[in-house]
């Protein structure tokens, strides 16, 4: 359960626990739940991603001369993420070569918060004090409530964010408005 004493290490670690665990119950569910588990993991891994790309990756890059590197790597792997999300939503969870296509998606998106795990926290832990991380886990928070609930594959840096989150954040919420009120 999240508190104000969590830091934006632990965060993003309690988020990518629960896209995990989105993942494994998404592969075993059935009728109705199926498509709702799936419009929840679209929501997370958006907003998720978006987090990290105003927040955590810009402050990395700031780091240290090698650490641009990792971010770079680590936005080509969500713009390839949000690529075949984006697939997916169009395909919906009943169509054929989804299931295919949901594991690759797995598989790369927990690969991707393994290497953010394994080399861009252990970054953000040696060079920034435990103050500052707190401080950017309220940003991340903040940030994901006002996110966009939908993939944008092409919107993976903080400036692309900025000037096009906005729009496609109240896109994206007025869908999600609608989609609640047809029941759906």
């Amino acid at each position: 359960m999240p508190d104000k004493e969590e830091d934006v290490i632990d965060l993003l670690r309690r988020q990518h626990r629960e896209i995990r665990a989105m993942f494994a119950e998404l592969e075993t569910a059935k009728g109705d739940r199926r498509p709702e588990l799936f419009h929840d993991l679209v929501r997370l891994l958006a907003v998720h991603e978006t987090a990290e790309e105003l927040v955590v990756h810009p402050e990395i890059r700031h780091l240290e001369p090698a650490a641009g590197a990792v971010v770079d790597a680590r936005l080509g792997e969500e713009h390839r993420a949000k690529e075949l999300l984006t697939t997916l939503q169009k395909m919906g969870p009943g169509a054929e070569g989804f299931d295919t296509l949901l594991l690759q998606l797995r598989d790369d998106v927990l690969a991707h918060a393994e290497h953010e795990e394994r080399e861009e926290f252990p970054l953000l832990r040696a060079h920034r004090p435990p103050e500052r991380l707190r401080a950017m886990a309220a940003t991340v928070k903040v940030a994901e409530a006002v996110g966009p609930t939908r993939p944008h594959p092409g919107v993976e840096s903080a400036k692309a964010n900025l000037v096009l989150g906005p729009p496609a954040a109240i896109m994206d919420r007025a869908r999600d408005l609608i989609r609640a009120a047809l029941g759906g």
